[in-house]
């Protein structure tokens, strides 16, 4: 079942209708065009954190790790040193996972760099909005199953790992895409498809 539609009459993607968590994430987040530099630094490296896990771990883990990776403003993640790891591992309210951790401080430092080369991280992002072209060929459950990576995806990894970032396959970068709305993955009839898709007509893309 592709769509599930709830009591409150809202038509969701099958597993935004999947927990209570999810319906808020699929409702209120999840493909909504995103330029804030500190959201988007967060869910590049939240996605790294999921990976071999759920997002469904990392999300209910959230606003633990926005509080420990100071809301993830990347200036300040990137003068972590050896202590703030040790004290990290110890933190019980996140995902401790030594590679992790270290690759979000390591994905700081770069991150300063890239939004100094760019002017924003958002600027650097927004160019790898894939074209029509480089889309699935219906957006149903069974055919979005299949796109857990893309070409441009893959670019945008290719390209991220050349600039020193660590934790960011193509599948990572493709999950990213799709929370911060570079793509619309919600299926047909989904009443958030065409919200996401007329919020984006109204995006200004960064430059």
């Amino acid at each position: 079942m592709d769509i599930i539609t709830g009591e409150d009459g809202i038509a969701r993607c099958w597993w935004g209708a999947s927990t209570p968590d999810y319906c808020v994430y699929h409702d209120e987040e999840w493909g909504t065009p995103v330029r804030n530099d500190k959201r988007l630094f967060e869910k590049i490296c939240l996605e790294g954190f999921q990976s071999g896990l759920s997002w469904l771990t990392v999300l209910r883990k959230r606003e633990n790790f926005r509080k420990v990776f100071k809301d993830f403003d990347f200036e300040k993640v990137a003068r972590f040193n050896s202590r703030s790891i040790d004290r990290l591992l110890k933190d019980t309210s996140i995902i401790r996972h030594r590679g992790k951790i270290e690759s979000t401080i390591n994905n700081a430092k770069k991150a300063c760099q890239l939004a100094q080369d760019w002017g924003s991280l958002s600027a650097y992002f927004w160019s790898f909005e894939p074209s029509k072209h480089d889309r699935p060929s219906s957006f149903s459950k069974k055919e979005l199953n299949k796109w857990t990576e893309s070409e441009t995806s893959r670019r945008l990894s290719k390209d991220l790992r050349k600039r020193g970032w660590k934790f960011v396959g193509a599948t990572t970068s493709y999950a990213f895409m799709q929370a911060m709305g570079l793509v619309n993955d919600h299926v047909e009839g989904c009443d958030r498809r065409q919200d996401c898709a007329e919020l984006r007509e109204r995006f200004i893309v960064p430059k």
